[in-house]
């Protein structure tokens, strides 16, 4: 496979067939916009462009990381694009910092990981002190213009070729409203400018989740403390983030005090989910899952190379430095046939690919207990991370003795592979998620309904 670019490198491409979309969004959040060639935060070097988003030097890891994981490496305040004063003086819903910190991924190296954390304006009123939620954002996209913590800022970005919308600052600002602090993570490589985005990395995103709640407490004027119950939240991508998060807590991060997780339509299982990928409206997706296995493992690159064609390679450099909404306009519904260079979809290709299948089964998400108590949702109509395998990964924890908590989210089929049977559940359980989750903050038991698996669908 070709080197895909690296994320500093400029690329411009498909501003004529995102014009529509990108008019039409920023009637509704224009003043939240980034501009395409906003002055870089910093000065002294080469500032850093993706798709004709200048990215803060900020997001430019140092050469040299601190050695505990969790440790800030840098913060700086962060305007919220949606913010309003409050009648004190705060700002509403709160006042958010910007963070780079250390976490160490898959290979047992260290990564500078960015984020932010929002300390709320309204009071905590459960039990104990004020609690934190480590939210990990659903897929966003590989550029690093992509980035949550930049979506906290500017709601919907607009470059050369580049729409992305953040959409998971709905759930950022409820549990704000709630009293409950929150930290989001970046997760390794989306924002930091020095490597690819490690997309769907179970060990790098569980890390990155964990040691935002580590450094979360360490944030000048933060009111969070080591005693603060921990509850971790994500949907799609974001929920294969907490389930894995889940898992590794007890050995990754057993100062964190975790007291609930929310897994919504978590990627278990990426053989199942490639499948219900291809051909989507999220197609481009493929791109982002093999460019981060080659950057997690580059003896991959060679097997990559020999299995993909010219067109293939072109679009692996491609989504290499796209968002989600640059993604759908390029390559929503390609079928991954035309990417490969004997014409056969991917799953046949990974199948008969010892070392790739290795690959996915080492990302499989259900081979450990989980921590505490989870909330796992899935929509019985999603066809996009695929209802079967979520709910094999409720099974495989109740097997395992997990405290689990499945909701089979019953809605109309809402069209084939168009992205709506996978978003409907985002925003129909949101509200059940953000109360179950809030009581685990509070202190509140649950019990498992596993006994129930049986006669839910």
């Amino acid at each position: 496979m070709s080197s895909p670019p690296t994320p500093h490198r400029p690329a411009v491409r498909g501003a004529g067939r995102l014009a529509a979309a990108a008019v039409a969004a920023a009637a509704c959040v224009a003043a939240c916009a980034v501009p395409a060639h906003a002055s870089p935060v910093a000065t002294g070097s080469e500032p850093v462009v993706s798709r004709g988003v200048t990215i803060p030097a900020f997001y430019d890891p140092p050469a040299e990381l601190p050695s505990a994981d969790g440790a800030l490496v840098r913060t700086q305040p962060l305007p919220l694009g949606l913010s309003l004063p409050g009648l004190d003086g705060r700002p509403l819903p709160g006042t958010a910092t910007r963070l780079m910190y250390k976490s160490t991924d898959a290979n047992g190296l260290p990564v500078a990981v960015t984020g932010a954390y929002i300390e709320p304006a309204a009071a905590w009123k459960g039990g104990g002190p004020r609690p934190l939620v480590a939210l990990a954002s659903g897929t966003m996209g590989q550029g690093d213009q992509c980035a949550p913590s930049l979506a906290l800022e500017h709601p919907l970005t607009v470059g050369d070729g580049t729409l992305s919308i953040g959409y998971d600052n709905l759930a950022v600002y409820r549990f704000l409203a709630t009293g409950a602090a929150v930290v989001v993570t970046d997760y390794a490589g989306l924002g930091t400018t020095d490597r690819l985005h490690t997309y769907v990395n179970r060990v790098d995103e569980g890390h990155a989740l964990l040691d935002a709640a580590r450094a979360a407490q360490d944030v000048s004027g933060a009111s969070v403390t080591t005693e603060s119950r921990v509850g971790l939240y994500g949907y799609s991508q974001g929920g294969g983030a907490s389930a894995a998060a889940a898992e590794l807590q007890p050995s990754y991060a057993p100062d964190v005090k975790l007291a609930g997780t929310y897994a919504g339509a978590p990627p278990a299982d990426l053989a199942e989910v490639m499948k219900g990928i291809d051909g989507s409206a999220l197609a481009g997706a493929l791109g982002w899952s093999i460019n981060g296995f080659v950057q997690n493992d580059p003896s991959l690159r060679a097997v990559v190379d020999a299995r993909t064609n010219a067109a293939g390679k072109a679009a692996l450099a491609d989504t290499s430095t796209m968002c989600v909404g640059d993604a759908i306009l390029r390559y929503g519904f390609t079928n991954s046939r035309k990417w490969t260079a004997d014409g056969r979809p991917l799953a046949d290709l990974i199948a008969a690919e010892p070392k790739l299948q290795a690959v996915l089964a080492a990302q499989r998400i259900g081979t450990l207990k989980p921590a505490g108590p989870v909330r796992l949702a899935t929509g019985v109509q999603d066809d996009i991370v695929g209802h079967a395998q979520a709910r094999q990964l409720a099974v495989d924890w109740c097997r395992k003795g997990g405290n689990v908590t499945y909701e089979a989210v019953v809605l109309p089929d809402l069209g084939d592979k168009l992205l709506t049977n996978h978003l409907a559940p985002f925003l129909t359980d949101q509200g059940s998620a953000v109360s179950w989750l809030t009581d685990r903050l509070a202190g509140r038991a649950v019990t498992s309904n596993c006994w129930s698996m049986p006669l839910q669908p």
